[in-house]
């Protein structure tokens, strides 16, 4: 996700295991290429490959603000590692906050508050083109 034209994911580093059968398809989609398809395709993001044995396999991202999430990605097949990853390319690295109550603000807005009875699809309104000088 970009914020102010900005991608906010830095870096996206792959771990896995050489023998692990929970790292079996993380192997087989680093060895299909998948994972340098996309690292052409976002050339603003470091890609990494880590071996880790003994450990199973995860997805970690990096953000520009500081941030970071891991996902777990033990026993996932090749389309699900590769929805993790283009989910977390599209995320901005913040963290989720839930809202309870309802949303208030201190600034109504300027275009007045709408209500189901306000229908102005077929009224007409006045409108005249002025241009320097003419009339």
């Amino acid at each position: 996700m970009a914020t102010r034209g900005i991608k906010q994911l830095h870096k996206l580093t792959l771990s896995y295991c050489e023998h692990g059968g929970s790292s079996r398809y993380v192997r087989e989609f680093i060895s299909s290429g998948r994972i340098v398809d996309y690292a052409r395709a976002n050339p603003t993001v470091q890609v990494a490959v880590e071996v880790q044995n003994g450990r199973h396999p995860n997805v970690n991202a990096e953000y520009l603000t500081g941030w970071d999430k891991q996902v777990c990605v033990k026993n996932e097949p090749i389309n699900r590692i590769s929805n993790v990853i283009q989910m977390l390319n599209d995320s901005s690295g913040r963290k989720m906050n839930r809202i309870d109550g309802p949303v208030q603000t201190q600034t109504p807005s300027v275009q007045g508050i709408w209500t189901p009875f306000l229908d102005i699809r077929d009224k007409k309104f006045g409108m005249e083109i002025v241009q320097d000088g003419v009339n």
